[in-house]
């Protein structure tokens, strides 16, 4: 069973996330999309979902740093043990509440909102599921952990192991000794990884970068009269 959770089902989702990936950028290009409701309703989402994304945002730039840079890069710039978990800490919680606190303005939004809740589709209820587990499994796990409930040094078990899958050998043997809410809080997250492809998450991989770049649009006002003086195109008869 660990070989399977740990050693085979890893690479199982990312498999998954890029070949669905590919396949929905060949067949299904317009319905990549988010299936936007702003129009449905708005003051609700203009709040929870800044609340979820920028909270999500630091999120994923905790478990990068907490699993991809080793103990040993923290020590040599004099960063201690203490001090990191501290920062982990204090940092990840707020992070994490504000995108709990996000994603549940959202799902009731979407629950209470008529217009709203007959535009959510069937794998909104399967993503959102996913979603909330492997969240609300995270703050457990971050809970325990601090408060020291469970003896367990992420570091040093979860850490290697995630890190040694990218050397295609997973030590699936360390996961062995790590705490049921930090097992069952990977099971989501490599479950969602997996549903990426398939939901309306898919727009991850197409946020609008571009327009942060691209040039301004300048509007220039016309002089009523030059319009009005104006030949009309065929096609574009002014009605009398």
């Amino acid at each position: 069973m660990d070989l399977l959770l740990w050693g085979v089902m890893p690479y199982a989702a990312v498999t998954l996330l890029i070949a669905g990936l590919a396949w929905r950028a060949r067949y299904d290009r317009f319905g990549w999309t988010t299936h936007s409701s702003q129009l449905q309703e708005s003051r609700l989402l203009r709040i929870g979902s800044p609340l979820f994304h920028f909270g999500m945002a630091f999120v994923v730039l905790g478990h990068v740093v907490g699993l991809v840079i080793p103990d040993s890069w923290t020590d040599a710039v004099g960063v201690s043990d203490h001090t990191y978990h501290l920062m982990a800490v204090s940092t990840g919680a707020v992070a994490g509440v504000a995108a709990a606190v996000g994603i549940g303005i959202l799902v009731y939004r979407r629950c209470k909102v008529p217009a709203v809740r007959k535009a959510t589709l069937r794998s909104d209820h399967v993503m959102y599921t996913v979603l909330l587990g492997a969240m609300l499994l995270g703050l457990v796990a971050t809970v325990l952990n601090s408060s020291g409930a469970v003896d367990y040094n992420y570091r040093e078990g979860i850490s290697v192991w995630f890190r040694s899958l990218f050397t295609l050998q997973p030590d699936y043997r360390l996961m062995g000794a790590a705490p049921l809410a930090f097992k069952l809080h990977i099971v989501f997250g490599f479950a969602l990884f997996a549903l990426i492809p398939f939901s309306r998450l898919a727009h991850i991989f197409s946020a609008p970068f571009k327009y942060v770049f691209r040039p301004y649009v300048v509007y220039r006002s016309r002089d009523p009269e030059q319009l009005a003086n104006r030949r009309p195109k065929p096609g574009w008869e002014r009605a009398s």
